[in-house]
């Protein structure tokens, strides 16, 4: 099948074609990522990878990946920071505490739709209030969730620890999504999934 990824995410096309496989991405702008409220931690990426899956017209040959990113920490949702004082702020909570990171993945064909989700957990050490200026200043926080990417400098001074997969933090859960596009392609329900819809 022809894969499609429905993300311009530089780290997400990175990690897929680290997988080898061959896809085309496909962008629509303007989708909605509002969820309702009261759902859990991994519904709402799950919501928001369904909704923007359910977004885009696909070809009979055609299977369509979807993924949504937060940082859920206490109960806080943390997105992406608006602007430098929106990241500070955002690094500053996370600063000496531990938080999830979620991604919800959809895939979907014309005739069936497959959505699970994958939580990790990461340990910040405390931040100084000059690691956070340095981060901000010099990076490009503000298209990442919590407003910080495990990959580059934050990750190598800040994170003390990880439960879970370090890809999954980065925007994409590889191993996972690889189980699960040959279980999906093969028709077959396998021990991972969470939620298969015909």
């Amino acid at each position: 099948m022809k894969i499609i990824l429905a993300s311009n995410s530089p780290r997400r096309k990175e990690l897929l074609a680290a997988i080898e496989t061959d896809f085309e991405v496909r962008t629509l702008q303007g989708i909605d990522e509002t969820y309702p409220q009261g759902l859990t931690m991994t519904g709402i990426p799950e919501h928001i990878s369904s909704h923007k899956a359910a977004a885009y017209a696909l070809g009979e040959d055609e299977l369509l990946i979807a993924a949504d990113t937060i940082v859920y920490l206490e109960g806080e949702v943390l997105g992406k920071p608006a602007n430098a004082k929106e990241a500070a702020s955002m690094l500053r909570k996370l600063s000496g505490t531990t938080h999830q990171v979620i991604t919800g993945v959809t895939l979907r064909t014309l005739e069936r739709t497959r959505t699970f989700s994958c939580v990790t957990e990461v340990t910040f050490a405390e931040l100084t209030k000059e690691q956070i200026k340095h981060y901000v200043d010099h990076y490009a926080p503000f298209d990442k969730a919590g407003a910080y990417g495990i990959q580059e400098w934050i990750g190598y001074v800040g994170v003390t620890s990880i439960n879970g997969s370090f890809y999954n933090v980065m925007g994409l859960p590889v191993q996972r999504l690889n189980q699960e596009l040959k279980a999906f392609i093969n028709n077959e329900v396998d021990p991972y999934v969470d939620n298969f819809i015909y």
